[in-house]
Formats: structure tokens, sequence, C-alpha cells
């Protein structure tokens, strides 16, 4: 591995983000596949080393944190230190597979695994091959497809993304995930979908909201789901505004707690400012409190004070000269 990824690693472990992540094996990868006996002492083993290449990923997540921490107070060891350590770490995980595959080289769910752990790592290239390993080895396996899907929609040819997602789909169509990434893809890359699909861009947002409301069909409590769903309609032009108040008020009926519901009421607000519902706005911002959104609820009130300010002035120009038309004399005739 190369400092250069343990270094994205580093960065990613370090702002200890959810990875789309914490979810993002689980959406990312669709954990649809039919589970194998439980008893096969191959299964078992794939199980004991997916336990582990979970624990040395915890495990370096924890190495990541607690030195910056001493880093932060002039202790901690070097980058290069560092690295080292994290190196011969996860590499023992990826002996561990290659070993497990070599004795196993028909297991489409060992190359499943050790490509998934091999994204994590960043090492995309290498798990690319780990999963067409897999799509080969069993053709049915929807997972795969999915996750060669996700890595040429991030490096091209986005053909083969839809294509792939497409084959997810087809395989496993009671799988939310499939159709929120082939939403998500549709909708990032829509010049691409218009040449795939044959259809322009309204008809390519009309795709990508029909196969995120079909991945809500399947999923309806998914908050994170049904936000995605709801922040695609800013993209579009003109602003569907009915529709993206609905989205909205979805999303907010599957928050499930205050720091979530209130970043629903600072979509609400931002909505509903560019649609000039200037009343409906303040006490949809009046129920933000949390200090995290401070900043952005005081822009939104600056923007909707210019905004009422701009709409005004503008009815005002337009009664002046209805009645400076009104009031004009006659053309002499």
């Amino acid at each position: 591995m190369s400092d250069l990824t343990i270094g994205l690693l580093g960065a990613l472990l370090a702002t200890n983000q959810p990875l789309a992540v914490s979810n993002l094996v689980e959406q990312q990868t669709g954990v649809s596949v039919a589970i194998a006996n439980p008893n096969d002492p191959a299964e078992k083993e794939l199980q004991q080393l997916m336990e582990s290449d979970d624990a040395a990923l915890a495990e370096v997540d924890q190495w990541i944190q607690t030195n910056n921490a001493l880093m932060a107070t002039g202790m901690g060891e070097s980058k290069e230190a560092l690295n080292q350590r994290i190196r011969v770490r996860l590499d023992t995980v990826r002996t561990n597979y290659a070993s497990f595959l070599r004795r196993h080289p028909d297991s489409s769910r060992g190359y499943l695994a050790y490509g998934t752990y091999l994204d994590d790592i960043g090492d995309e290239e290498a798990g690319k091959v780990q999963f067409e390993n897999a799509s080969q080895i069993d053709p049915k396996n929807p997972a795969a497809w999915n996750n060669l899907a996700n890595y040429y929609g991030e490096n091209g040819p986005l053909t083969n993304a839809f294509a792939d997602y497409a084959r997810a789909i087809e395989l496993d169509p009671s799988e939310p995930v499939y159709y929120q990434n082939l939403a998500t893809t549709v909708y990032l890359f829509r010049k691409d979908a218009r040449e795939f699909y044959g259809i322009n861009e309204q008809q390519v947002f009309d795709k990508a909201l029909a196969l995120y409301r079909k991945a809500m069909q399947l999923d309806p409590d998914n908050f994170e789901l049904a936000t995605d769903y709801a922040e695609s309609y800013y993209g579009i032009r003109p602003l569907r505004t009915n529709d993206a108040l609905v989205s909205w008020t979805n999303a907010l009926n599957t928050a499930h707690n205050d720091v979530e519901r209130e970043g629903v009421f600072i979509h609400l607000a931002r909505v509903k400012t560019i649609a000039m519902l200037f009343d409906e706005v303040r006490p949809q911002l009046d129920a933000v409190t949390n200090a995290f959104y401070a900043d952005i609820k005081k822009q939104l009130e600056r923007n909707l004070v210019e905004r009422e300010s701009a709409a005004t002035n503008a009815m005002n120009s337009s009664a002046n000269m209805t009645a400076i038309s009104t009031n004009a004399p006659a053309s002499a005739k």
C-alpha cells in the first residue's frame, strides 16, 4: 500500500466521517447476497476473516485518532512511523484474504469481501479485480455487479456503471441500495445518461427521481435516502417547487432526532424562500435552535430579508409604472 493510500485512509478515519460509510459498506456494496451455509468450514473461516477485517480497520481508526490527539499536545509518533505501522496491520489482512482465496478459489463471497476491504482502504483498482472475479465465478451475484458499477461510476466508463447497476437490479429487484446508487449516478452524470438512455435532461431528472422513489418504497424509513431524493430537486431548473416541498416534508417524517429534523427545517426554509413563500419561512427558521445550524440559519435569514425587499421593490415599481400609464395624457390624434 502506498503512503498516499494510507494518507487517504487516515484522512477518512481521522475525521470520523460516516462514510456515506457507516452505511458505506451496506449502501455501496448491497448486502443482498444469499448467505452461504453457516456450518460450512470455508464459510466459517470467511466470516472470521471478515471480522478480523473489521477489527483491523477499527484498530487503525483508533491509532489515528489517538495519534491526532497526541500530536495536538506536541507528542505522538511521526507520520512516517504511523504509516508504517498501519501498512503492516492492513497488509496482514490482505495476506489472510489472499491465503483464503488460494485455498477456496471458487468463493465468490470471498472475492467480494476481499474487494470490499480493498475499497475500504483506498485500493480501488485492486478491489475492482476482486469484484470481477466474484462476478465471473457467480454471475448471479448482484452485489458484485453493484460494486463494479460503483467503480465505473467513479472511474468510468459511465456506460458500464449504468449497465452494471441495471444488472444488479435485475438480479435482486428488492434491494433499495441498487436503485439509490443508479439514481445518484444518473443524476450526477446527466450528459452521459442522456446519451446512454437516449433521453433529454428533464427526462433524465425524471428517471433519477423515479429510481429514488423506488428505493424509498423498499426502504421507507431511511432518512439519508429521503434527503438524497429531496436534495435532487435543487439541481432541476425550473425548480419543481411543490414536489420539492413534498419531498422535504416526507423526509421530515423519517427524521430520527432533533438534529435531523432541524436540518429539514433549514431545507424547507430555503425552498420556501426561493418560492417566495415568505410568510412560511420565519416559523421554519424559528424552529431551528441547534447551534450546529447557527451560521446557515443566519445566512437564510439574510437571504429572506433581501428577497422580501427585492420582491417589495419589484411590486412597488410595477405599481408605479401602472399608475404612470393610467395617469398619462391621451395621445393627440
